[in-house]
């Protein structure tokens, strides 16, 4: 009876989208941790390779909330509360507009755009680096950065490189660092849910591909959060700045195409 029930879902057959998918899932829930961050922005792209980005976006939605409740669940002691309260609220501005402008940009446009502020964030961290005794950022510009977080999040999950871009700087210790960002993300990916249903998103196609792939999503997040506790700051950061380079210059090429 099960195997007659579950041979009758309807799942991506494709091998390459699983070929594309498996790594690509992986790689979230090590972005997830915080360890390679950056990197996990880069899923929806490679999915998008073989299916409609739209898809691909549904399809990582209950893969992303699994990830998120591992990830709380390891690091939630460990979040700035200050810069959690200050994000949050911004990052939920941002699902809004991506609600209210999806259909209206294309996906190209979105990833473009995206790519192009992260590569010129790391340009100008490589070309005038701040001095250690430079002020923080000011806090309009975390709200500016939360804001377009959660906007190419709910577009294509690519919400990490905004707000890495005003997190990275405030040099956070990095489980504070990865815990910051797991709070943030767990609570927009949260109000993606009714956004996502209303525009038929959400159907059981997409829901039962997550589920196939849904054991990979805990065991990347753990990994990555391992990982995290035994990586030194100069190497986790180094890793950091590196997912947000081949992320920038992977989003531009797919919003230059």
């Amino acid at each position: 009876m099960t195997d007659a029930w579950w041979g009758q879902l309807p799942l991506l057959n494709d091998p390459w989208f699983y070929a594309v998918a498996v790594p690509a899932v992986l790689l979230v829930g090590l972005s997830k941790s915080g360890f390679a961050s950056g990197f996990g922005s880069l899923a929806t792209p490679m999915m998008a390779l073989v299916i409609p980005v739209p898809q691909a976006a549904a399809i990582m939605l209950p893969l992303l909330m699994v990830m998120d409740a591992a990830t709380l669940q390891q690091l939630w002691r460990h979040r700035d509360r200050a810069l959690v309260r200050r994000v949050v609220p911004w990052g939920i501005a941002g699902t809004v507009v991506g609600w209210a402008l999806f259909g209206v940009l294309s996906g190209p446009a979105v990833a473009g755009l995206t790519g192009a502020l992260t590569l010129a964030f790391l340009a100008q961290r490589l070309l005038f680096p701040p001095r250690q005794d430079a002020p923080p950022a000011p806090a309009w510009v975390g709200s500016a950065c939360a804001t377009v977080s959660g906007f190419t999040s709910f577009v294509a999950h690519a919400g990490g490189p905004p707000l890495a871009a005003y997190l990275l700087p405030q040099k956070l210790p990095p489980l504070a660092y990865s815990g910051t960002m797991a709070v943030f993300f767990g609570v927009v990916n949260l109000a993606k849910w009714v956004p996502f249903s209303a525009l038929g998103l959400i159907d059981l196609r997409n829901m039962a591909t997550a589920l196939v792939l849904l054991p990979l999503a805990p065991a990347g997040v753990w990994l990555g959060v391992w990982m995290t506790r035994h990586v030194s700051n100069t190497w986790f950061y180094r890793l950091a700045y590196t997912g947000m380079l081949l992320t920038g210059l992977k989003l531009l090429w797919d919003g230059l195409r």
